[in-house]
């Protein structure tokens, strides 16, 4: 059916706002540079891209009469953080699985930052030695199964609220937003940046593009390290969404672009590009963006755009999702 005829409950603003990033632009010399701030979306701790994926899924856990939010995520999970702000927002109850995702050596990993915040909103945060996987995990189903087991009635949004039904929806709906700013700004963007890791952030632009008139290529830009199986989820995500909103056509593989290049070797661990991607944002437009995704995908568009690959005449839209809380667990970057 229509994206408008899906239920959706308001956690955002409104519109994420668009502004121009001239300076970035003018020091790499190549395709003009514009920013689309999830950061700031939302006055629910700090808001961020699993917000606006949460105002697809909230209805359904109303409608079933959820009491508790179950979902799972590193120990500095930008998504369990939404996730607990949502359930603050909402009155119910949150149970937080933390996997250790990232074997980063700062002492406070585990006590600052994501999940300090989901702790401040009341969530019951469980601490698991688990490593980093993008699929559903054995953890997470031994939460849902213990809240049962005490009267309570669960939800399960997995890691991301990407491999949720209604995950893709809310960047499907960040799509036709797009083009409705587009008109207001009087520019199109050809190519779209965006980071990659469970998926369906992606993978909802790329359906919600896909009905529109004007064709643009949506880059996503992988900080998983698992590449095949991240541009796999992003592919099935993208075609259960198409469907969902009834697209009418089969999305096809080449509108499914995931690069390599910039993620390092493991997830969370930041490398050169991203610590210099992070210094040239923040000193050229005092635009903060973090180690694990924003400072990958936008170390690859630096190459890019420096590189050509994306051509000189391009107007590029960087999608900012958000994540600086968990800044605060990797105090040793910037100690000089």
């Amino acid at each position: 059916m229509p994206l408008a005829d899906f239920p959706r409950y308001p956690l955002t603003f409104g519109p994420s706002p668009i502004h121009t990033l001239p300076r970035l632009t003018e020091h790499l010399g190549g395709a003009k540079l514009w920013a689309k701030r999830e950061d700031v979306n939302s006055g629910l701790a700090y808001g961020g891209n699993k917000t606006r994926k949460l105002e697809y899924i909230v209805p359904d856990a109303l409608a079933q009469g959820a009491d508790t939010l179950v979902s799972i995520g590193g120990y500095q999970s930008n998504h369990t953080r939404q996730v607990a702000a949502v359930a603050a927002k909402l009155g119910l109850k949150a149970v937080l699985v933390q996997e250790k995702w990232v074997d980063w050596p700062d002492c406070v990993n585990d006590r600052v930052g994501n999940i300090m915040l989901s702790r401040m909103m009341g969530a019951e945060v469980r601490l698991d030695p688990a490593g980093f996987d993008i699929g559903i995990r054995d953890s997470w189903n031994q939460a849902l199964e213990d809240v049962k087991a005490r009267g309570g009635k669960p939800y399960g949004i997995p890691a991301g609220a990407s491999e949720h039904k209604f995950g893709g929806l809310g960047f499907a709906n960040w799509a036709y937003e797009v083009e409705q700013q587009e008109k207001e700004l009087g520019v199109f963007f050809d190519t779209i940046v965006v980071c990659t890791v469970t998926g369906s952030t992606h993978a909802g632009m790329i359906a919600g593009f896909a009905g529109q008139e004007r064709a643009r290529k949506v880059i996503g830009i992988d900080a998983s390290a698992t590449l095949d199986k991240t541009r796999a989820q992003v592919a099935r995500i993208a075609r259960h969404t198409a469907e969902l909103i009834g697209l009418g056509r089969e999305i096809t593989d080449e509108e499914i672009v995931v690069l390599e290049g910039w993620a390092g070797d493991l997830y969370g661990i930041p490398v050169q590009s991203t610590l210099d991607a992070i210094r040239l944002t923040g000193e050229l437009e005092g635009m903060i963006i973090d180690p694990v995704y924003e400072g990958k995908s936008m170390a690859g568009l630096i190459d890019l755009v420096r590189n050509e690959v994306i051509p000189k005449d391009s107007n590029v839209l960087y999608a900012h999702l958000g994540g600086q809380p968990a800044i605060n667990a990797y105090s040793a970057l910037f100690a000089n």
